[in-house]
């Protein structure tokens, strides 16, 4: 049996979906909105996690090297990634693509060797050179 052109499919359908949806979210709204408990207590506004109250604003400052450490994982999360697909396509690629990647894991490498020298990864304080 073929298929009739998109041109000529009814709507009514797609249109009965979202009506169907659009009923079902306003009635799972509108009886939480019936059913669910009101707290009027003082304590109900206030921030509560993990069963610990909390003491002190939020707006914390981290230090740069939190971010930096973020940001070097991705890098280097990106290339796990990129390397578990050339794995998989090992044999496809043959040795143009094992010499690609020994390429792209020495520039890693560099980067890696880059970042080292220059301290980005030092997180404790630096001793005193003579």
């Amino acid at each position: 049996m073929p298929v009739p052109p998109i041109d000529n499919q009814p709507l009514w359908p797609l249109a009965v979906y979202f009506a169907a949806i659009v009923l079902t979210v306003a009635a799972m709204i509108g009886l939480s909105y019936v059913l669910g408990q009101r707290h009027r207590e003082r304590a109900t506004a206030e921030p509560y996690e993990s069963g610990i109250v909390s003491t002190g604003t939020a707006r914390v400052r981290f230090d740069i090297k939190f971010y930096l450490v973020a940001v070097f994982f991705l890098i280097f999360d990106l290339e796990a990634a990129f390397l578990y697909a050339w794995a998989v396509a090992v044999r496809e690629t043959g040795w143009p693509g094992y010499a690609e990647a020994l390429v792209f894991i020495g520039v890693l490498a560099a980067a890696l060797v880059y970042l080292w020298r220059l301290g980005a990864l030092d997180w404790g304080k630096r001793k005193p050179t003579r």
